[in-house]
């Protein structure tokens, strides 16, 4: 009556006749719920739930059993066996159903559990190796990273050009491992220099390749890849001359609309027995020129970046008298901020370096960004900075 009841309910039932053809069952096939009887034929329900239980986790297979009124100790026993539940005889159909649900309800949800417990597990699994996998290419691009920094440095100045009259210092920070700054200052021949500051626009990887690959055009002379070389304004002997420098790398760097990348420079020549600096400005800042007497001034003579404008550059010429200075310099230093977001400015680093107008060419240098540094204090630097000094007739 219960079997056929139960199924009107909608539940698959299968009956066992006695003890052993129930454990025989659960061996052939899996159930989601045991209802158990105590007293039966041949071996007892208690007999077959410890059966059960050998094999079945309460968890993984609920046991209701179903006990007389007076069986108290088989209740006792049952629960201590792994029974879940129990109904005592007469059965109450109402009271077996609602037991039935209850225990299959808490089974789904036990399920449900591992389930998710299993799923996360394996995702756990799946994110250590994935955590494994990116801690490796991180270890990689940091080797790949301090490396292409070493690349960079490489292009730096290696020595300070030795020739009369002239004094030079430089300094160069990139803002991350690698920076779209660059700059060089090196004898061209026994009476002049060739100094640079670029910029290229945007940070990262990208920047850097070009970083290098105009660090290696604006090499010396002597290096077959440089822009430097003789050309056809260059007459007994000279260097070439900045315009000629700045047409070369117009045609070489035009404006790629895939990269969106682009650069400014000032590059310029010195002649350091007569103290003349021809230079050109393609969307640069300004020179700042601090004179032996008199303020300091930025000498703002902008051009287009290269790569942007086919059109030619216009030479310029900076006269230096004896104890005058010029500084080339990237504009990470007057657009440096401070917390609340005030920008060092032109008017300081002016300031800075015309108060150290008597200190040696480096200690002037060294005060610029010793301010600088007071200034931006845990904020610390957003952009490259590049800076190169000249001091003449010192």
């Amino acid at each position: 009556m219960l079997s056929r009841r139960l199924e009107h309910k909608g539940f698959s039932v299968t009956v066992a006749e006695n003890g052993n053809q129930a454990i025989e069952l659960m061996r052939q096939r899996p159930f989601d719920l045991v209802l158990l009887d105590v007293l039966m034929p041949g071996l007892s329900g208690l007999e077959v739930l410890r059966e059960l239980r050998q094999s079945h986790p309460a968890t993984e297979l609920p046991v209701i059993m179903a006990t007389g009124l007076t069986d108290s100790g088989d209740v006792v026993e049952a629960l201590q066996l792994g029974a879940n539940d129990y109904v005592s005889k007469p059965l109450d159909f109402p009271v077996v159903l609602a037991r039935i649900q209850a225990q299959l309800s808490l089974k789904g949800a036990v399920e449900e559990t591992l389930r998710l417990e299993r799923s996360l597990e394996q995702r756990n699994l799946e994110l250590i190796g994935t955590n494994a996998r990116l801690a490796e290419a991180n270890r990689r691009m940091e080797r790949d990273l301090r490396a292409a920094a070493r690349i960079q440095e490489a292009f730096l100045p290696r020595g300070e050009p030795r020739l009369p009259r002239a004094r030079f210092a430089w300094h160069y920070r990139p803002c991350e491992e690698l920076a779209g700054d660059g700059l060089n200052a090196f004898a061209l021949d026994e009476r002049h220099a060739a100094l640079y500051v670029f910029d290229v626009s945007g940070h990262g990887v990208a920047s850097a390749l070009l970083s290098v690959t105009l660090s290696r055009v604006l090499s010396p002379p002597s290096d077959p890849t440089s822009v430097l070389g003789p050309g056809e304004t260059a007459r007994n002997g000279k260097p070439t001359r900045p315009a000629e420098v700045a047409a070369r790398l117009n045609r070489m760097f035009p404006f790629d609309e895939t990269t969106e990348q682009y650069f400014t420079i000032l590059y310029g020549v010195l002649d350091a027995e007569s103290g003349a600096f021809h230079y050109i400005s393609a969307g640069h800042p300004g020179i700042v020129h601090v004179p032996a007497e008199g303020p300091a001034r930025i000498v703002d003579t902008r051009g287009f970046p290269i790569g942007l404008v086919d059109l030619p550059y216009e030479e310029h010429v900076l006269p230096m008298a004896p104890g005058d200075r010029i500084f080339l310099y990237s504009d990470g230093i007057p657009e440096a901020m401070d917390a609340g977001g005030r920008v060092f400015g032109s008017d300081q680093m002016l300031a800075a370096l015309e108060t150290a107008r008597h200190e040696p060419i480096d200690g002037a240098l060294g005060r610029l960004l010793d301010q600088l540094a007071r200034w931006t204090g845990s904020v610390g630097l957003r952009d490259d900075i590049s800076l190169v000094g000249v001091a003449f007739g010192d």
